[in-house]
């Protein structure tokens, strides 16, 4: 099986359903929830898979995470009809997660994240056998345009401000009152939504949760797991500090960004932002098909020297990249700092002020000024 998980409006239904012939049940439907209910064979039978070659079918399973006992579900399902169909499954929480202990599904699926769109996505739809590709040329409107109305395909294509506007209203109504009541025991509803716009306001900064739970009257434990609860959801994600090798380095607080950049007012924090998502999203595509194990960290030490990302691989450090929201003639004395302790062959000061160049980032070893679209076009 392949689990495919993102946030909502994404783009998870419109790829499943690519596949034909394929036959979709989706949990939020109740008539197939009520063919859910009927175990393996119910559905089985109701679909007639019988009468289909069962080599060329696809059966996509749509939010049946919401089913309480959807594991057990595709344990049986897998295991009674292993080999005769290929089978999908997709959902706007995190699948991984039920990876903690106890997982039955272990060692039957696969597990593919999909993230808004990308630079490196909109210049080219093909992938090489390399993480790293070579530069490919970004139009000049093409990153504004992301900046401005986010990476998910409808408001992204429609490129129009108060669709934007009803858009945005509409998800966040949707994520609060149906994704949230739908996963999870949370009651505090609007506690959760001043939580979900601090962090708006905050993206790019260190996380406190004794501060966000002065500020919204929780305890400091009811705060993490709500930020839990929206990272699962695919409203934020944490960037940890990486302090292997680093004297004095910063160990526990995370720094917190969101999944849609469009919804930060400031625009440097938007920019740091449009960075990480990129970042994270190679991540997890260079995990997901099986290059290596990535992750993307920041680095700080107790001198407050920063550098605003460290992508590792195999748990060694790779590259780092440093934000800059306009060209600036010196190279960060702590981006050079860093690379030299941590003896990283490529260091970037990423900008947006500068157009895109015809030039391979990953052939250099020292640390280089260069354009955001330059260095996004050669990831995922």
């Amino acid at each position: 099986m392949a689990f495919l998980c993102g946030p909502r409006q994404v783009g998870k239904t419109t790829a499943a359903r690519k596949e034909v012939p394929v036959v979709y049940i989706n949990w939020d439907d109740q008539t197939d929830r009520q063919i859910i209910l009927k175990g393996p064979n119910g559905v089985y039978h109701h679909y007639k898979l019988a009468d289909f070659n069962k080599s060329n079918i696809q059966l996509v399973f749509d939010e049946i995470h919401k089913y309480p006992r959807w594991k057990q579900f595709l344990k049986g399902f897998f295991d009674k009809y292993q080999g005769d169909f290929k089978v999908l499954v997709t959902g706007s929480a995190r699948l991984n997660v039920f990876k903690r202990g106890g997982d039955s599904l272990m060692g039957r699926y696969f597990l593919y994240r999909m993230h808004p769109l990308s630079v490196g996505e909109m210049v080219r739809t093909t992938f090489g056998q390399s993480e790293i590709r070579q530069p490919a040329k970004v139009e000049k409107d093409l990153i504004p345009q992301l900046l401005k109305f986010g990476g998910f395909p409808e408001p992204f294509l429609k490129g129009d401000q108060r669709f934007y506007n009803r858009w945005k209203r509409m998800r966040t109504e949707q994520f609060f009152y149906e994704d949230v009541r739908d996963s999870t025991n949370i009651n505090a509803i609007a506690q959760l939504e001043i939580l979900s716009e601090i962090l708006k306001e905050r993206a790019g900064q260190l996380v406190n949760y004794s501060t966000l739970s002065n500020e919204i009257q929780v305890t400091v434990n009811t705060v993490k797991k709500w930020i839990e609860t929206l990272e699962s959801l695919y409203f934020c994600f944490r960037v940890r500090p990486w302090s292997n090798n680093i004297p004095k380095g910063l160990r526990k607080q995370p720094k917190i960004y969101l999944w849609d950049w469009s919804y930060i007012s400031d625009q440097g924090a938007r920019l740091e932002n449009f960075i990480a998502s990129h970042l994270l999203k190679a991540a997890h595509f260079w995990t997901d098909v099986g290059f290596g194990d990535y992750g993307v960290y920041f680095l700080r030490d107790k001198m407050k020297r920063e550098v605003d990302f460290l992508m590792i691989r195999n748990h060694k450090p790779w590259f780092i990249v440093e934000v800059k929201s306009s060209a600036n003639k010196r190279i960060s004395p702590a981006l050079e700092y860093f690379k030299n302790i941590l003896g990283i062959d490529h260091a970037f000061q990423v900008d947006f002020g500068t157009d895109f160049i015809q030039r391979d980032c990953f052939q250099e070893k020292r640390s280089i000024r260069v354009p955001a679209a330059t260095l996004l076009s050669q990831l995922v």
